[in-house]
């Protein structure tokens, strides 16, 4: 793709270069509110050669646009020394945080500009350089790979070994494959997503780096080693080269810029946000997402509006429940039927069905006691060890979640663990993608995340109240497996528990709490209507099993009519999982 780009053209005179500046960046401030009116967000990434003029670039840029609707995200070089420090390294790890998340949490709402200095494709070259040279300099000496052995516990002890195996994949294919889930997600939310490759020769490239190193003023930025790179300019071409060519994407496609043309770079820039961003307005609204997100926004932080929670007459029940299982099947058939992610054959079910006797009391106090010493010591190695922990609790109100993390928590270290409770998305967080609000709660390396409901929202309470659109919804199951890849990627150890009851089990419990003072405030009219919806989540409950029940994440469903035997079911699943991955070497 970089021969395309043409340095023959002669300079622009400063006159006529003033006159179609002025204008494109007139329009563009226009533009700029209008999509800040309209919602919709502009994503503007600039990549190129070292000295080539992506700072001042955007400078141009900011220098007109309305501060108040941008930002801009500098992403630093890889800190090579600290990354040779990381214990993490060895045990499958690429960081304390996945490569993707400083790019999410700089995520501007929708209706803001994002300016990127360099991004992804730059984080994505870094690691590729390091894993190979062990340095950030083509040509560097090799790294050291990683040693790996299956883990031979059940019953987590296959996806252990499957995420291992999607841990170490070819670093190179892994960032494209995270570029475009990335890209595709965000204009499929309402972004538009802008690619820019500042392009230089070798030649113009030594010398504004001489120059830059030659100035005592500007001497911090261009050091002994990055004057040196250009000598691998030819090389590092055929990467840039291979790297936007497979990142070409038809919905975020790459803008070459002659980067030595000052004038001309800053004319095209304008011109193509200018054009983006009128196609994007042109187009007609989506209804059903704006329907959706209205729903959405007027339960913001909020509870739903319940109706009366009195008695009903036999046939007021009937007609409730056909109304609900009327509602699942038409949901049940819009879901999807198949996924882009390898899926296991036999997904876990939600049936509601407990058949396990309950566990002794006497037994439960010493299995108990003694899983919650096991899971005490073996987070002290993972913490040493840096490797993550997340705890993803989903299941019907009043199954015992709260009590399973509870007992999960009781063992941990109270500063290495964090508990994410996931209530309604408030009002900013609405203004972004919906995993948005999940890339910027994830634990450090060495830390347990626990999760008191989901991501999963989007595909359960979302799709069931009509907070989020068909199309919206049914994406969202690929969106999340690949939110979990991601994850697993980065080297998180990701346990899914889906805690489920009976139903006559949970109406036992609903009363229960109605009738006792001290646990009165834990039922709400909300937990009345869910259950009138039985039907309808139970059936996108079936669909979550199927379609995100993958190798490297699959789902765990804990029968929970006897929640003491789930809560130590729990910590001993977790428990197997921690011990597979620590026996990996």
């Amino acid at each position: 793709m970089l021969e395309t780009v043409d340095f023959s053209l002669a300079p622009l005179p400063k006159e006529e270069y003033r006159q179609q500046r002025d204008a494109l960046m007139k329009r563009l401030v226009v533009l700029q509110q209008q999509a800040r009116e309209r919602g919709v967000g502009l994503v503007v990434l600039f990549e190129g050669w070292d000295g080539a003029g992506k700072g001042s670039r955007i400078s141009d840029l900011m220098y007109h646009l309305d501060a108040r609707a941008t930002s801009v995200h500098v992403t630093e070089n890889l800190d090579v020394e600290a990354a040779r420090a990381f214990a993490g390294a060895e045990y499958g790890v690429t960081g304390f945080y996945p490569a993707m998340q400083q790019f999410w949490q700089t995520l501007g709402m929708r209706g803001t500009i994002t300016f990127y200095d360099r991004g992804w494709y730059t984080v994505a070259t870094q690691r590729m350089l390091y894993a190979e040279y062990g340095d950030l300099v083509l040509g560097g000496r090799s790294a050291e790979g990683s040693k790996n052995a299956k883990g031979e516990r059940k019953p987590m002890a296959e996806a252990i070994a499957e995420a291992r195996d999607e841990r170490h994949i070819d670093s190179l294919r892994r960032a494209l494959t995270s570029a475009a889930d990335f890209e595709r997600q965000l204009v499929d939310d309402g972004y538009l997503v802008t690619k820019f490759f500042v392009h230089v020769t070798k030649e113009a490239q030594r010398k504004r780096l001489v120059r830059l190193h030659d100035d005592p003023a500007t001497r911090w930025r261009v050091d002994e080693r990055k004057l040196a790179s250009v000598d691998a300019y030819e090389e590092a071409y055929r990467l840039y080269d291979n790297l936007l060519e497979g990142s070409d994407f038809s919905y975020a496609p790459w803008h070459l810029v002659n980067g030595e043309d000052k004038r001309r770079a800053n004319l095209e820039i304008a011109k193509t946000l200018v054009d983006a961003l009128e196609a994007a307005l042109a187009a007609a609204p989506d209804a059903e997402a704006a329907q959706a997100a209205a729903k959405a926004q007027a339960n913001s932080a909020g509870a739903l509006a319940g109706a009366s929670c009195a008695e009903r007459t036999p046939e007021e029940a009937a007609r409730v429940l056909e109304e609900a299982e009327r509602a699942a099947a038409e949901a049940s058939a819009r879901a999807p039927r198949a996924s882009r992610f390898r899926l296991l054959p036999d997904p876990p079910e939600a049936d509601g069905k407990d058949s396990a006797p309950a566990l002794d009391p006497e037994v439960y106090k010493r299995e108990l006691k003694e899983q919650q010493k096991r899971l005490n010591r073996l987070e002290m190695e993972m913490y040493q060890k840096r490797i993550p922990l997340m705890l993803m609790y989903e299941g019907w109100d009043a199954a015992g979640k709260g009590g399973n993390i509870k007992r999960v928590a009781q063992a941990l270290d109270a500063r290495a663990y964090t508990i994410f409770p996931s209530p309604a998305p408030t009002k900013p967080e609405l203004l972004h993608p919906h995993l948005w609000r999940y890339w910027t709660r994830l634990p450090k390396a060495g830390h347990v995340g626990i999760y008191d409901r989901s991501w999963y929202g989007r595909v359960l309470v979302e799709r069931v109240e009509g907070f989020a659109s068909v199309a919206e919804w049914t994406r969202a199951y690929d969106e999340i497996n690949e939110f979990e890849r991601e994850l697993v990627r980065w080297g998180a150890i990701l346990l899914k528990f889906w805690v489920d009851v009976s139903p006559e089990e949970q109406l036992r419990r609903f009363r229960d709490r109605e009738e006792d003072p001290a646990k009165r405030w834990k039922i709400t009219d909300e937990d009345w209507r869910n259950r009138d919806k039985r039907p309808q989540y139970q059936a996108a409950v079936d669909d979550m099993l199927r379609l995100t029940s993958t190798p490297i994440a699959p789902w765990i469903v804990l029968e929970s009519d006897d929640k003491r035997r789930a809560r130590v079911e729990a910590l001993k699943i977790i428990n197997d999982a921690l011990e597979a991955r620590l026996r990996e070497t």
